[in-house]
């Protein structure tokens, strides 16, 4: 069995009357064979799991990563089948018994074919959606699955749910979520400037383009943007910088064309993150850009020639459009008249950089060799999870609170002030990390020190309103260490 990526190229050729309404990159399964019908009528399942992948896109799947996952999962399912003589829409007594043979062989079978318990459970979901679909389609009347429901809060609302009894019990999800507290946070940003753990220049970094790499990590530390949402970011999405400092961060609009799923949302960022990312704009990726005439080479495509750009959009090749719009690859083919791209991360050419997950890994080696063996090794995600953690404690802890309280005192933003002081925790974080339900946010509160944050935050308020009080309290703590 072939799983193919799909292109209409040279359609024209292949003695149709019209396009195909598959759309490109699109996962096709083909039969060894080549044939699609073992009888005049009677469709083989392939052909009905590429009618599945094909409704996709109308069914919440917009990506062709996801795409391209369900097509491998249903492929290696309907092989295993084949083998066993086991048709894919068959009798559902004989696909339980292969279901069971399956969990056998990817749970307990031979090293290479072995998956954990992650990638078990998330082929036992592909695979129930496409079984439920075949059923509700009726290209087949068996779901080899049994399904145990249950109610459960999602948002403040006592809502029924179903547990796929394939499912295996995982460990907690927090689990594997990898971040970095603060002073890690802090040590990376500085080693990709050229910093030592203290600040001071290190004599002996030899990497460049040090302003753009730490700035574009402030960036994603304070915003929780995806890698894709900031490496195709451009300077006139990048938001004003307020006239003053404030504590109170800045509304970030992302463009729904790169985010997940196509999901618009908006964030925010720190006012000390922003006026890097400005300096950086203004003096180094300005450095970097002056002399160059850079045009997107013909393998991207034909040059979006960007005139009168604003913080909306632009006239791109004569017509106005918005940046919401433009997805990744036709950012990459954006260039103005002078010859510049508008993306925010440049190389010293002037041609844009997109690769800040290979600056990462090997700032991270470095950071291990020279000043810290713990270090982890820091992916543009673990920046995303680090400004989830981060943002939660100070949420958790009041900071913001205070912060949006001043604010509001003097009139600034008095919209951001009365939803930071009005709204819960997780569902500010929900909001900045666009999840869609407050319960994709909560595993990140297992990963933080809750008892920490508050006894914190308790004390700091104890010794401001109390501080003989609090001083007393923390005396009953003095003999712990000598036991």
């Amino acid at each position: 069995m072939q799983l193919i990526s799909f292109s209409s190229a040279g359609w024209e050729s292949w003695d149709l009357s019209r396009e195909p309404l598959i759309r490109d990159r699109m996962p096709v399964l083909v039969d060894d064979d080549l044939l699609f019908e073992d009888a005049p009528g009677l469709l083989r399942p392939t052909v009905i799991v590429n009618r599945w992948l094909r409704e996709m896109p109308l069914n919440g799947a917009p990506a062709v990563r996801t795409w391209e996952n369900n097509a491998g999962c249903l492929r290696d399912w309907m092989q295993f089948l084949k083998i066993r003589g086991v048709d894919p829409l068959g009798d559902r007594h004989r696909l339980r018994a292969a279901l069971s043979m399956y969990a056998e062989y990817r749970l307990a079978g031979e090293l290479k074919n072995r998956w954990d318990v992650t990638t078990w459970n998330l082929h036992m979901g592909m695979l129930s959606s496409f079984y439920r679909w075949a059923r509700d389609e009726g290209c087949s009347a068996a779901v080899p699955f049994t399904y145990r429901t249950g109610k459960r809060f999602a948002d403040g609302v006592l809502v029924e749910v179903e547990r796929n009894l394939a499912k295996m019990r995982a460990p907690r999800p927090h689990m594997s979520v990898k971040y970095m507290e603060r002073d890690f946070s802090e040590l990376f940003v500085r080693a990709l400037a050229g910093l030592d753990p203290d600040g001071e220049p290190d004599r002996h970094f030899r990497g460049r383009e040090g302003a753009r790499n730490a700035s574009m990590a402030k960036l994603d530390l304070s915003s929780g943007l995806r890698r894709q949402e900031f490496t195709y970011l451009t300077v006139h999405e990048v938001p004003p910088l307020p006239a003053r400092p404030t504590p109170v961060p800045v509304l970030f609009p992302l463009a729904h064309a790169i985010t997940k799923g196509q999901k618009p949302r908006t964030t925010w960022i720190s006012y000390e993150a922003l006026a890097d990312v400005h300096q950086y704009i203004e003096l180094d990726r300005a450095a970097s850009a002056e002399g160059f005439v850079w045009r997107p080479p013909s393998k991207l495509g034909k040059p979006l020639v960007v005139e009168e750009p604003d913080w909306e959009g632009a006239h791109i090749n004569g017509q106005r459009r918005s940046w919401r719009q433009l997805r990744p690859s036709e950012r990459l083919r954006l260039v103005s008249p002078e010859g510049e791209s508008p993306l925010v991360g440049l190389q010293s050419s002037g041609k844009p950089f997109v690769d800040y997950a290979t600056v990462f890994r090997r700032t991270s080696a470095r950071i291990r060799e020279r000043f810290e063996p713990r270090f982890p090794t820091v992916s543009p995600h673990r920046l995303r999870h680090s400004m989830a953690m981060q943002t939660l404690e100070w949420l958790i802890a009041g900071y913001y609170r205070r912060a949006a309280e001043l604010v509001k005192a003097t009139g600034d933003d008095a919209a951001m002030a009365l939803y930071l002081t009005k709204s819960d925790p997780m569902l500010v974080l929900r909001d900045l990390l666009g999840h869609q339900s407050v319960v994709s946010t909560e595993i990140y509160i297992a990963r933080l020190d809750v008892t920490r944050i508050y006894r914190d935050a308790y004390r700091e308020m104890a010794v401001e309103l109390n501080p003989a009080a609090a001083a007393e309290a923390e005396a009953e703590f003095d003999d712990e260490d000598l036991h």
